[in-house]
């Protein structure tokens, strides 16, 4: 009776399952997965709470890619970086999913397929399906630091291709694309045909400077490009679901880019009146969220950097973004692991499969979580690790 976009398995895993029983004995839980920033103990400039003051919310005006101070609102979030990106390449969206969808539906035809890459957020087989797509994965491989395997993403590349997802900074493993691996990409994307995708939610979450890594593709001419981000993560908002799509490319291209994406949000038109008139201040208090959560994340990497050091625990090479990965002993398999902490230390991590590592064993923990947490939660691992 249903679609067949419906095809997983929806059963609880033992995780779950486990984390529920757990909570329902009333444990408290050390919980190293949190990613939702309203819940992870920031302080919220009072400001926000006055930013829907207007009264321009409470007239209708529908324009697809946005209203315009909105949009130029956007396009000065880019200036501050160093990215000129006029208001008219910009289309907004509720959030970056519906961007993924957008930018599917105008790229793809059911039954095509998207390049995604593998270790990384397990979000893209669900945002694909519902597009009736085919996910095919590339990998990105680790040798004291991550780099895309730009042979194998070359030779994953089929007659159905339409598009190689990249994830800037990648999550979990926190890598940005070097431009070195740019050149390349967009060179295969020209000569096959084929757009990039950029997910860049996490691009400002940087741990170090590197002049050898791209922070937006917003400025890419050579090849079909589209750069995504939004307030979720840029400034810890999840709540007011604003996202957008930056479209670049050559001007021909982006000009049939931004009519079709137009014709796609006037058919939806999701973006609500109220963050749209709140969107430049939005931008402006959230630097004072974005500036906390830079501040939490490097301080609870320190952290975990000393606590692992001279232990059979090793944090592979990050550099942004709001996780870690840890390699542990394999002398269980990651779930296993993941069980054991939850079931004796209270302590809730994701193993690396969620993420289709490769191989075993990695456990994956948010940076975002509260320092006392945090803290109190590495130290049981390292207690837990430590007895095998």
């Amino acid at each position: 009776m249903y679609s067949s976009r419906f095809h997983w398995d929806l059963q609880r895993n033992r995780l779950t399952e486990l984390l529920a029983a757990k909570r329902g004995q009333g444990a408290r839980i050390l919980d190293l997965t949190q990613s939702n920033p309203t819940r992870a103990e920031i302080e919220y400039p009072e400001e926000l709470r006055r930013v829907f003051d207007d009264p321009g919310l409470l007239r209708y005006d529908p324009l697809p890619a946005g209203s315009l101070a909105a949009r130029e609102a956007v396009a000065g979030y880019y200036r501050q970086r160093g990215h000129a990106v006029e208001p008219g390449r910009i289309l907004l969206t509720a959030s970056t999913s519906e961007a993924y969808s957008y930018l599917f539906k105008l790229l793809a035809d059911p039954g095509d397929q998207v390049l995604v890459p593998r270790p990384s957020y397990p979000l893209f087989e669900y945002l694909a399906r519902m597009e009736s797509l085919e996910v095919r994965q590339y990998p990105l491989e680790y040798h004291a630091g991550w780099a895309i395997d730009i042979d194998a993403l070359a030779r994953a590349i089929t007659a159905r291709t339409r598009a190689v997802v990249l994830v800037n900074p990648n999550n979990p493993t926190g890598s940005y694309v070097k431009r070195g691996e740019l050149e390349a990409l967009m060179r295969i994307a020209a000569e096959r045909g084929i757009a990039l995708i950029s997910d860049e939610v996490f691009s400002d979450y940087a741990f170090a400077a590197d002049a050898g890594r791209v922070t937006s593709l917003a400025g890419v001419e050579d090849c079909a490009a589209f750069a995504m981000s939004g307030l979720s993560k840029i400034a810890g908002l999840p709540q007011m679901k604003l996202g957008w799509i930056v479209v670049a490319g050559p001007a021909r291209l982006r000009a049939e880019a931004i009519e079709k994406l137009e014709w796609i949000a006037d058919t939806y038109l999701s973006v609500g009146t109220p963050v749209q008139c709140a969107a430049p201040r939005l931008l402006e208090y959230g630097a004072a969220v974005q500036r906390q959560i830079r501040e939490r994340t490097a301080a609870n990497l320190a952290f975990a950097q000393q606590a692992l050091a001279g232990t059979a625990l090793e944090i592979l090479a990050v550099e942004g973004g709001w996780s870690i990965t840890i390699r542990v002993p394999r002398v269980r398999t990651e779930e296993e692991w993941c069980l054991e902490l939850l079931d004796r230390d209270n302590v809730l991590v994701q193993p690396g499969y969620f993420y289709d590592f490769e191989s075993e064993a990695f456990l994956v923990a948010s940076l975002l979580t509260a320092p006392e947490e945090f803290r109190e939660g590495i130290g049981r691992i390292v207690g837990r690790t430590a007895r095998y």
